[in-house]
């Protein structure tokens, strides 16, 4: 039986890759999505698997790349300025973990604006701060996507933000303030997060504890988006689970997204939107 408390992420994963694949149906000759593995990244291969699949569905061509792993940083950075000048590619996606040797923020700095599909160079983050949202981090975009599920006005909402990350946290909020909603930021150093969150008509969590937030920290009717995906030892084995207690919350709560199954889906769909307005606004400049 369908529990109407819980915001299933598939549905809202097909309608963005069906207004993907309507967009990409109509151009002749659609430039590829590249995904770099560094190394042997065996937690990374299932982010790319759902993310080719993703591009499949939505019609957009996707390679795949792996470098070695004892590649310098120097010649990760002239093969991602050497793509950034091929028009043949459409979008860069840097897989993560990187090796130790490798910096993360310097060559997400190197991916140019207009081929960070992912949203995680810094003047595509920089750029929600004047509410252009429309490369945004696709975790982060994912989140307000399960928020605006929910049916509820996001003008003059009450929000908790719990986790304050540079590529979710951070942007999400500023991503539901963009909304007009007032948004409270919760992190490590906050003195009471249940006060804070208690007042909420929407709590968003990204911090990776499990089951960190239970129902006594939630407002009766609020909408809760779980971001975190944490594995816990159960006697039938390894399991996945939130941030978010859901059972326990969804008691309380008018809505919860489950994990898995919620915000998961929804960043890949993002990915692939992110895609098409890379692809609209490399048309725009004249790089097509």
């Amino acid at each position: 039986m369908k529990d109407n408390r819980l915001i299933n992420g598939l549905p809202v994963k097909k309608r963005i890759i069906q207004e993907v694949k309507d967009y990409t149906s109509k151009v002749a000759d659609m430039p590829r999505l590249v995904s770099v593995l560094v190394g042997d990244t065996p937690e990374a291969d299932v982010y790319v698997r759902n993310q080719a699949r993703g591009a499949e569905q939505a019609g957009l061509p996707f390679e795949q790349l792996r470098w070695p792993a004892d590649i310098s940083q120097n010649e990760c950075k002239q093969r991602i300025l050497a793509m950034n000048d091929d028009p043949s590619i459409l979008g860069i996606i840097l897989q993560r973990p990187l090796p130790e040797h490798i910096h993360v923020r310097s060559l997400q700095s190197a991916i140019h604006p207009l081929k960070d599909v992912e949203g995680m160079n810094p003047a595509s983050i920089g750029n929600i701060v004047y509410s252009d949202v429309t490369l945004a981090p696709c975790t982060a975009a994912a989140s307000v996507e399960l928020v605006k599920e929910t049916g509820l006005t996001l003008q003059g909402l009450e929000v908790v933000m719990i986790g304050h990350s540079e590529i979710v946290g951070k942007p999400a909020a500023m991503m539901l303030m963009a909304e007009g909603c007032t948004v409270t930021v919760c992190h490590h150093m906050t003195r009471s997060v249940a006060m804070h969150s208690r007042r909420a008509d929407v709590v968003v969590v990204a911090v990776g504890k499990a089951h960190l937030v239970g129902p006594d920290m939630i407002k009766p009717g609020a909408a809760v988006i779980d971001i975190g995906i944490n594995q816990i030892e159960t006697a039938d084995g390894p399991k996945i689970v939130g941030d978010v207690d859901t059972d326990a919350v969804k008691e309380v709560a008018g809505w919860v997204s489950p994990v898995p199954g919620g915000v998961g889906p929804v960043t890949v769909a993002i990915l692939m939107r992110n895609a098409m307005v890379a692809h609209q606004r490399q048309l725009a400049a004249g790089w097509l």
